[in-house]
């Protein structure tokens, strides 16, 4: 670590010359800064908005926590309370609620993908109290959250670039969950097809100011889903410790997580034709078949307040991870037939994270500046093994599984499943350096600012641990942005970012075209975004209308040769609304219509096509209404509404529209003094049966089956 020790160092006196820099000076040397209210906090949260559904604003990369209505950028910041209304389970429950993103899986797991603006985001590309890496990859509990921070659009300059490369349309940042009370809950639950659920929460403050918090969280979810014959194990431990004396601000967070599903439903990846949908319960997965992941991961993050003006914070994480896999994913033949042959991987991480800067805030010929350097660093060693039985594969049946012996792993292997050697390593560093600019009696803020990202990258030899190749670049990426603030509820802002992600390898050939620059490495693709908005804040409902056009180059072969040439451009318009519009109806939701057109293709045959698993439209509404007549009793529903997607580059097959509607209810009220909620949700009321995602991973375009009505009831006492 001792290349990012010195890259920390020089960032940290790099910010430091600059808050002193001339203009900041008097004429006898002092220091003279006009005293600012400082925003930014890299510790502390913005307050819930009214209705308690997302928060007046979020983490917006090396800014730190900033009002929505202050931020150049899109965003949207789901509140624990949402959380525990709804009875998400993982965090891709609680991204159901956003119009800008669908939850779909990853490539030939089980992990869960989130698409914003037709772009992925894996789950081990989002940030954990705005640290990378540091997240379990495959699923993430929903107990584990305060917050759950939705950033639309390209972001480098902000967070760096993903780890993983994805992150091009979005950026979701997990905030712990933090002692803000007194709090000692316990909650047991059950879900259709026998899922037990209890959890434990705990909550303390200390000390003669209440300085320091201590919060433990405790989950366990055990039985049998609502998908037929699939069992699923959830164990989750998390304690998160906070301090804060108004000077300092500190956080550590521990958290432990095992999941497991037995015989989990695959995806399908069709052929000649788009399968019809089976009932919605059915389940496909051959009973040997399993997922199962344990990790360990932790974060500690600091901020100190060296003066009135002027910052510093620095954060740490690192995770532990282990994940084993028997899959055995259908291809679709014809009428419901398939084929499949079983995969077996195991894979073990190692992860190391961190960031670190300071912030200065002075004042120059009526400019206010909130300038800030930032440094982050990541490194990451992954052992991998894996083993394939026969391609030839087993024959099935969507619609009448039938179970078959397990065939041996032995036909294609790499490594050793008992023992996986290191396959990939990742070094990843970055400095960042911007200003915000306020002027116009406030009116006006200009942010400005370019990030100078290391991206290196190593493989080796599943088998002898030989190394295969190394990529090794880097990249800039500026970014500026722009709010006016046209009334007290009235925001105009506009961006420019880019989003960074690998250069790829040219392969020896592609399809029957030798390659001349076999080997060679391709720059970093830089992603460009154009966006401008509206936000308006009527002080209870507020909301943002946009528009965007994000380009991603690809590569493609020219005159012979393996160049970045092909791209493909996002263009949308997209509506978000939030807040309680009178006293006890709450209103979350919004729109996207979203055009993804391919360009430049390979010889133009996919010239003008739609991108596999983009849908043009898609639209959610979440209506929650207190009933006057009893308090303490909630009712709640939510539509979620998706266009027709191409499952195939020749856009000649088309998944079907699909709506599915979830209502709930809740009552609180108090038994023997003690707070008592009892909850009970129904998710896909009409069980309707859908392919509701294609794709999930470039090129892919396998098909996910959506959950059938699932009946969710749990009981909370608060000790």
């Amino acid at each position: 670590m001792s290349r990012t020790k010195s890259i920390l160092l020089s960032a940290s006196a790099m910010a430091l010359s600059l808050a002193l820099a001339p203009g900041a000076q008097a004429q006898d040397g002092e220091v003279e800064v006009q005293e600012l209210i400082i925003t930014g906090s890299q510790v502390r949260l913005p307050a819930a908005y009214a209705g308690g559904q997302v928060a007046r604003g979020g983490r917006v990369g090396l800014f730190g926590a900033l009002d929505v209505m202050d931020s150049p950028f899109s965003s949207t910041n789901y509140t624990e309370e949402l959380v525990r209304a709804q009875q998400a389970v993982s965090i891709g429950d609680v991204l159901k609620n956003e119009p800008m993103v669908r939850v779909a899986k990853g490539f030939g797991n089980f992990q869960e993908l989130y698409v914003v603006r037709g772009f992925p985001v894996y789950s081990d590309d989002m940030t954990y109290n705005g640290v990378y890496g540091v997240l379990p990859r495959q699923f993430v509990a929903a107990e584990l959250v305060e917050r759950v921070e939705v950033f639309r659009g390209a972001n480098s300059f902000l967070n760096g670039a993903a780890p993983g490369g994805s992150g091009v349309g979005g950026a979701f940042n997990v905030v712990p969950k933090r002692a803000d009370e007194a709090l000692t809950r316990a909650t047991l639950g059950y879900e259709t097809g026998g899922q037990i659920y209890g959890a434990f929460d705990a909550a303390r403050r200390f000390g003669a100011e209440q300085d320091f918090g201590a919060r433990l969280n405790l989950v366990r979810r055990d039985g049998e889903t609502s998908i037929s014959d699939q069992e699923r194990e959830l164990s989750v431990a998390a304690l998160g410790l906070d301090y804060d004396d108004g000077r300092l601000r500190f956080s550590a967070d521990l958290g432990y997580q095992d999941h497991r599903i037995e015989a989990p439903r695959p995806s399908v990846t069709p052929t000649s034709e788009i399968p019809a949908v089976p009932d919605a319960d059915v389940n496909f997965a051959q009973p040997w078949t399993y997922t199962d992941e344990e990790q360990l991961f932790g974060v500690v993050r600091g901020e100190f307040d060296f003066s009135t003006n002027l910052t510093g914070w620095a954060a740490l994480g690192g995770r532990e991870g282990k994940e084993a896999n028997v899959l055995a994913n259908p291809r679709a033949l014809t009428g419901g037939v398939t084929s499949a042959y079983r995969f077996d991987n195991t894979r073990e991480d190692e992860i190391i994270s961190a960031d670190a800067g300071l912030r200065a805030a002075f004042a120059t010929g009526g400019f206010d500046h909130l300038l800030v350097a930032s440094v982050s660093a990541i490194q990451s060693k992954s052992r991998n093994a894996y083993a394939f039985s026969s391609f030839a594969g087993f024959a099935g049946d969507l619609y009448n599984p039938v179970a078959v012996p397990p065939p041996a792993p032995t036909f294609f292997t790499g490594g050793d499943l008992n023992n996986p050697g290191v396959t990939e390593e990742v070094d990843n560093r970055s400095f960042a350096l911007a200003d915000m600019i306020t002027f116009w009696d406030g009116r006006m803020i200009a942010t400005l600012g370019a990030r100078f990202q290391e991206i290196e990258t190593t493989s080796f030899n599943y088998d002898t641990g030989v190394q295969v190749s190394q990529y090794a670049d880097d990249a800039v990426t500026p970014a500026f942005g722009l709010v006016y603030k046209a009334t007290e509820a009235v925001s105009v802002y506009a961006n420019y970012a880019e989003a960074l992600t690998p250069g790829q390898i040219a392969p020896g050939t592609v399809g029957a075209i030798p390659i001349l620059n076999a080997g060679e490495i391709t720059a970093p693709f830089r992603s460009k975004q154009y966006e401008a908005g509206v936000k308006f804040d009527q002080g209870t409902f507020g909301g943002t209308v946009s528009v965007f056009s994000i380009t991603q180059p690809s590569a493609i072969v020219v005159a012979n040769r393996f160049v970045v040439d092909g791209e493909q451009t996002h263009r949308g318009v997209e509506l978000s609304l939030y807040g309680e519009p009178t006293p006890g109806l709450r209103v979350l939701g919004g729109a996207t219509v979203l055009n993804a057109e391919r360009e430049r293709t390979q010889g133009g045959t996919f010239d003008g096509k739609t991108a596999i698993g983009v849908p043009e439209h898609q639209a959610n509404l979440n209506v929650e209404y207190d009933l006057p007549a009893l308090p303490g009793l909630t009712l709640d529903g939510r539509i979620v509404y998706t266009g027709e997607q191409f499952t195939n580059e020749a856009n000649t097959l088309e998944l079907d529209a699909w709506t599915r509607l979830d209502l709930g209810v809740r009552y609180a009220f108090e038994t023997q003094g003690r707070p008592l909620t009892l909850r009970a949700r129904v998710e896909n009321v009409t069980d309707e049966a859908d392919w509701l995602s294609a794709g999930g991973y470039p090129g892919a375009n396998y098909l996910v089956l959506g959950t059938p009505r699932t009946f969710i009831v749990s009981a909370s006492v608060d000790f």
